[in-house]
């Protein structure tokens, strides 16, 4: 029967297993407010109607809500990552293991105001952490790129470990340069409501766009 080969194809199964988890239904929300905001963006300028822009602003609006909802509690599971930073024994740098705990700490201060924000129903405020979590996670992504390649030249590639292991590092390097992307497209967005950079909504709704559809992509390979 066609219905039951849709029923249990494997596509469908992999689809349920990505929306059953929050980060996947987070990422999805999050593309579609971010081209929502993108595309008021381009109506606005091509001199479309308000009628036909202010959809769009309502679908930005209510998904941003909707999302902050959604991260309630949250703040909690920064800080198991962050406590799992710092109990990590294995062999790290020190500079990425402090990174990451200090990226970690700063998510469960950020998401902990904005629980707080979301229960009080004070509205979205400006917080300059959130520039300076993006600005971490960047410098965490070059450095990685720079760890690799310095690791890279100290391969044997004739031995057949040395050619195992620098398949290894370019996938690395691969999944680095992947969130060092997503990671320079999410600082368009603080650093615009902050006021340090002067971005339009187009390029901050691509920006976030790019970010979100990385966001699904890696999501969906974990649940795969």
């Amino acid at each position: 029967m066609v219905a039951d080969a849709l029923v249990y194809h494997p596509a469908l199964a992999h689809y349920l297993r990505f929306v059953a988890t929050t980060v996947g239904r987070d990422k999805l929300l999050r593309t579609i407010q971010y081209f929502s905001r993108f595309y008021a963006w381009y109506l606005y300028r091509t001199n479309r109607p308000q009628s036909a822009i202010d959809p769009y602003n309502a679908v930005k609006k209510q998904f941003g809500t909707t999302r902050k909802i959604l991260r309630i509690g949250k703040f909690v599971e920064h800080l198991k990552a962050a406590a799992i930073a710092l109990d990590n024994k294995s062999p790290i740098d020190p500079v990425l293991r402090y990174l990451a705990i200090g990226r970690q700490l700063g998510y469960a201060g950020y998401l902990t105001l904005d629980t707080i924000t979301v229960v009080d129903t004070i509205g979205v405020r400006k917080l300059a952490s959130a520039k300076r979590l993006q600005e971490n996670a960047v410098v965490a992504g070059v450095y990685t790129l720079f760890r690799l390649q310095e690791k890279e030249k100290t391969i044997n590639r004739k031995e057949g470990e040395g050619v195992v292991e620098a398949k290894k590092i370019e996938k690395e390097r691969a999944a680095a340069r992947i969130q060092l992307v997503s990671d320079l497209c999410d600082l368009s967005v603080p650093a615009a409501t902050l006021g340090i950079v002067s971005l339009d909504d187009g390029l901050v709704g691509i920006g976030g766009t790019i970010s979100s559809l990385i966001g699904v992509w890696s999501q969906w390979r974990k649940t795969a």
